[in-house]
């Protein structure tokens, strides 16, 4: 909520991270407007606000007894470690039991493989060991590879701000128009460069299927008959053409939510849309999602559509002349 950006930064962020796939927020307050689990530890300024380190664990314990993450790196991080196991043995004694650690700094590989030592020669083998500090996709894929022995992965600014991508290079283009009771009139938008060049019609967006994998996806007109089958074209290279068969399993992903203003479909729990993005991703072959050198995945205009989309085109050309 610190770095967030926006007056509900926060808030929508938050929404968006629970459904591509995180489990948890330490933002309480979505927590109760979305009913996101909520997790967090404590704060550096907690251990700095009692003179000794100790001292501040068990008065943690003693608040959180169910609810003891330590935070282990304000001073000397393995020491921290010891110093929690301390605590977490005396909250056993309690009848409670020590949730885990946090690393907030340092080699986290390194001091995660050291800290699990500690806590499993301790006799805590199921203590959590989280770990934080600017993490992104590419850190977290770089410690496993490293054999961080890391259960929990608190991202947070990278994520919150889209720190990679701050601007989406979206733009809105008028697809179609029509007067009271007329036809719909197709538009385009006309320019030097492809990629700016929209496309016409009442769209919608088919994902076919094989075997449960994801195949293609194909944008195309509504009014448009595809029983036959489709072919599929690369917008950026009409020669490269994929033809998908009649009987292939489909998905239309675009789902109207109102009509002629009326509201027409009603939206699922937040854990309902969770489940569905989780189970599309899964759908997705590997090569496809892989940070490195990904593999293309096929996405194009339905062939009569492309058609459609260069007849508009020339037709704009030919009116300026």
């Amino acid at each position: 909520m610190r770095r967030a950006q926006g007056f509900d930064g926060a808030l929508a962020a938050t929404r968006a991270a629970f459904l591509g796939g995180c489990s948890a927020t330490s933002n309480v307050l979505a927590g109760k407007v979305f009913g996101i689990p909520v997790k967090g530890t404590h704060a550096h300024s907690w251990i700095m606000s009692f003179d000794e380190e100790l001292e501040a664990f068990k008065a943690y314990a003693k608040a959180l007894p169910n609810n003891c993450i330590f935070l282990v790196d304000t001073y000397d991080t393995l020491e921290g470690v010891k110093r929690a196991i301390e605590v977490g043995q005396w909250l056993r004694t309690q009848g409670h039991e020590m949730i885990g650690i946090r690393l907030d700094s340092g080699d986290l590989a390194y001091l995660s493989i050291e800290a699990r030592k500690l806590l499993d020669n301790a006799g805590f083998p199921k203590a959590q060991i989280v770990a934080t500090n600017d993490l992104d996709e590419n850190i977290i894929q770089s410690l496993k590879e490293q054999g961080a022995r890391i259960n929990v992965w608190g991202v947070g600014t990278k994520l919150i701000t889209a720190y990679d991508q701050p601007a989406l290079g979206g733009v809105y283009k008028l697809a179609a128009i029509r007067d009271r009771g007329a036809d719909w009139k197709y538009k385009v938008k006309v320019s030097e460069q492809a990629l700016k060049v929209s496309n016409p019609g009442i769209q919608q967006v088919r994902r076919y299927k094989r075997n449960g994998e994801h195949i293609a996806d194909v944008i195309y007109d509504e009014q448009a008959d595809l029983k036959a089958g489709c072919v599929m074209v690369d917008p950026l290279d009409m020669t490269r053409q994929k033809r998908i068969a009649a009987d292939t399993e489909f998905e239309d992903l675009l789902k109207p939510v109102f009509r002629n203003g009326n509201k027409v479909y009603e939206l699922p729990k937040i854990a309902e849309i969770k489940e569905r993005a989780q189970k599309s991703l899964q759908g997705f072959h590997s090569g496809v999602k892989r940070f490195v050198n990904p593999h293309q995945y096929p996405v194009g205009i339905e062939k009569s559509l492309y058609s459609l989309r260069t007849e508009l085109i020339l037709q704009a050309r030919e009116s300026v002349l």
